[in-house]
C-alpha cells in the first residue's frame, strides 16, 4: 500500500513516477522491512548500490564537460569532495527527506531520521528509483539540480558541507572562550510543512540567521550565513 507521504515526497523532488512503488521502496530502510514482515526484504539497500553508480557518472560527466582543463587527478578530487556522505546528507536535508523515510521503531527512537549515513544512502536510493523509472536523463537532472551548487563551491575552494563544524573551528581558533548557541526564534506552518527560523549566537551576539524545513537544516543555514558575514564563504 502506497502511503500519502510518498506522493507528497514525489512532488518535492519534482518527478512524476510511472511506478510509484519504486519510490516507496527507495524510502524504506532495512530496519522497517525487518520489523514489518509484509515488507519482507523490500528495502532500499539494492537501490542504494545502483544509485551510487548513477550519481558518480552524472557528476563525472558534468565536471568532465565543465572543466576541460582539469587533469584526471583534479577531476577525481573534485568528484570525491561532492560525492560523499556529508554532501548527500545536506541534499537530504534540503528535501526534508528524513521525514518521509520508513524506519523501524528502534531506528526511529535512536534518531535515524537525522543520521547522515541513512540520509545519504536514501538520496542514492531515490536517484536509482528515478533512473529505473524514467531513465538516465531524468536521474541526471535530479542529481544536477541538487548537487551543482556544491560542485561550484568545491571549485572555488569553498566546499563546506558541515557549516556548523566549520564555524565552530573558526571561532575556537580565535578564542577557546567562544560559546556558540543555535536558537529557534520562530516556527511557522502546519506540522507537515513546518518552517524553522534559527539564529546562531556567539557569546551574546547574533552572527547569522537561517531558515529550513527542519531544525538541522535551519541551523546549517544559520552557520553558513555567519561564515558569509565573516568573509569565509561566498554566497
Amino acid at each position: 500500500m502506497i502511503t500519502d507521504s510518498v506522493y507528497e515526497f514525489e512532488k518535492i523532488i519534482n518527478y512524476k513516477f510511472n511506478n510509484i512503488e519504486i519510490l516507496q521502496k527507495s524510502l524504506t530502510h532495512s530496519s522497517y522491512s525487518n520489523e514489518d514482515k509484509t515488507y519482507s526484504k523490500v528495502n532500499n539497500e539494492r537501490l542504494e548500490f545502483l544509485g551510487d553508480a548513477v550519481l558518480s557518472i552524472s557528476v563525472s560527466r558534468y565536471i568532465f564537460d565543465e572543466f576541460p582543463d582539469y587533469p584526471e587527478g583534479d577531476l577525481t578530487k573534485l568528484r570525491a569532495q561532492v560525492v560523499c556522505e556529508d554532501t548527500l546528507s545536506l541534499v537530504a536535508g534540503n528535501l526534508n527527506l528524513g521525514k518521509y523515510l520508513l524506519l523501524g521503531k528502534g531506528e526511529e527512537a535512536s534518531g535515524g531520521r537525522e543520521r547522515s549515513s541513512i540520509l545519504a544512502d536514501a538520496v542514492e536510493s531515490v536517484i536509482a528509483a528515478i533512473y529505473l523509472d524514467g531513465g538516465y536523463k531524468q536521474a541526471e537532472k535530479f542529481v544536477l539540480e541538487n548537487l551543482t551548487k556544491y560542485i561550484k563551491l568545491a571549485v572555488k575552494g569553498k566546499i563546506v558541507t558541515d557549516f556548523k563544524s566549520y564555524l565552530q573551528e573558526y571561532y575556537q581558533s580565535k578564542s577557546q572562550l567562544c560559546k556558540i548557541r543555535y536558537v529557534v526564534t520562530k516556527e511557522e506552518g502546519p506540522d507537515h510543512e513546518k518552517v524553522f527560523y534559527v539564529n546562531v549566537v556567539v557569546n551574546k551576539n547574533v552572527v547569522g540567521k537561517g531558515v529550513g524545513k527542519n531544525k538541522k537544516v535551519a541551523e546549517q543555514n544559520a552557520a553558513k550565513d555567519a561564515l558569509i558575514q565573516e568573509g569565509l564563504l561566498n554566497e
